[in-house]
């Protein structure tokens, strides 16, 4: 199932975006085999197997890098691959022999792709960091929060998984797809630095003509508007509003019970601070499940604030299935949504080393060589 069967990758056992890649190409159908090192323990996060999202759609098999015959292991996997991922720090699949020279000599054809905080030159390439650290350096992480306080932590979907997994998931597809013209693989350099300020490209641009005020939480789309943020309720709870259109905010307004008669102008940043006070008090009147029920799926853009497992439940996510349940872990569903030959989830993520055997014999090794492998200890 999913556009990318018949596609081979090889991702090398990491945290965070790395894998993240590997789960967004294994739940499009990608044959993801994740090797693991044999008493790697550093992982970050401990995530019992059956909990960790990241890995699903991929099998693990365990093997020992330092091992000559681990190394020749891994080389033949890789030489059998449409594409490669890796999450090390420069110069660490180069000390393990596993490099791009190495690997593209073997395989012509491979996509080598090789996800970094920093990337893979640069004064700041070897310093470690995470990624708070890599947005912050964008200039993503001082755009967001409120006026006079400090920057909002943002989790880490900016920089992780928006400018560094899905940069380099794209990446790994275009090069193969370039690749199948060629018929020569290349080196894709994902840096999450690299990444987030190509996320930034309309900040910037707003910014340089003067469409951006400068100040954090003083501009259209971060909190600075009263007609684009969040407010409390009656009970506690939040909501968004977002209507910056026109015919959007006029329908909020009607349905608020409010006037343009009695409000200073939209789009006037003088009249923001009393505008703002008037949506205060009137989304204080009311319940957030009140409000709900008066605005949600009108034009007047507005949904209210919806905790993990509320978001779980709600009808509208239920009813695309955004989220599916599978041996009692919820997971998000695979996306984005093909009309033809539509993603899935096949395979709950495996222990490391589950699937050791049945991959490698999979990816045309013998069941003499792998029964010598586990004897010599190379492999789990």
């Amino acid at each position: 199932m999913g556009p990318l069967k018949g596609i081979r990758v090889v991702e090398m056992a990491g945290i965070g975006p790395g894998p993240f890649c590997g789960m967004l190409l294994g739940d499009l159908g990608a044959d993801v085999v994740r090797i693991d090192r044999l008493g790697d323990a550093d992982r970050g996060v401990d995530f019992p197997a059956r909990f960790d999202l990241l890995n699903r759609n991929k099998r693990s098999i365990g093997i020992d890098l330092k091992a000559p015959a681990g190394k020749a292991t891994a080389l033949r996997l890789i030489g059998e691959a449409d594409a490669l991922i890796e999450g090390y720090r420069p110069g660490v699949m180069e000390q393990l022999g596993l490099g791009p020279d190495i690997c593209l000599d073997r395989n012509p054809r491979l996509v080598f792709g090789r996800m970094t905080g920093w990337g893979q030159d640069g004064p700041l390439a070897q310093a470690a960091g995470h990624d708070l650290n890599y947005i912050a350096l964008a200039g993503a992480l001082g755009a967001i929060g409120r006026p006079g306080q400090p920057p909002t932590v943002p989790l880490n979907l900016i920089g992780d998984f928006g400018g560094g997994s899905l940069y380099l998931a794209m990446g790994i597809l275009a090069a193969i797809i370039e690749a199948r013209t060629s018929g020569h693989g290349q080196v894709v350099d994902a840096g999450i630095v690299d990444g987030t300020a190509s996320l930034m490209t309309m900040l910037l641009a707003m910014k340089q003509m003067g469409a951006w005020r400068g100040g954090r939480g003083e501009n259209l789309i971060d909190g600075g508007a009263p007609f684009y943020d969040v407010y409390e309720t009656e009970d506690g709870g939040w909501v968004s509003i977002a209507p910056v259109e026109r015919k959007f905010y006029a329908e909020l307004l009607q349905r608020l019970g409010l006037s343009t008669d009695d409000l200073p102008k939209q789009n006037d940043p003088r009249g923001w601070a009393t505008l703002r006070g008037r949506f205060a008090d009137v989304f204080r009147s009311k319940t957030r499940d009140e409000w709900t029920a008066l605005l949600e799926g009108t034009d007047a853009c507005f949904s209210a604030v919806l905790s993990l497992d509320e978001a779980v439940a709600h009808p509208h996510n239920a009813a695309r299935n955004v989220f599916v349940t599978v041996d009692g872990v919820v997971n998000p569903a695979p996306a984005p949504r093909f009309s033809r030959t539509p993603g899935s989830l096949d395979r709950t993520p495996s222990e490391r080393g589950a699937d050791t055997a049945v991959a490698l014999a999979d990816w045309g090794l013998s069941a003499s060589e792998i029964a010598a492998l586990k004897a010599e200890g190379a492999i789990a």
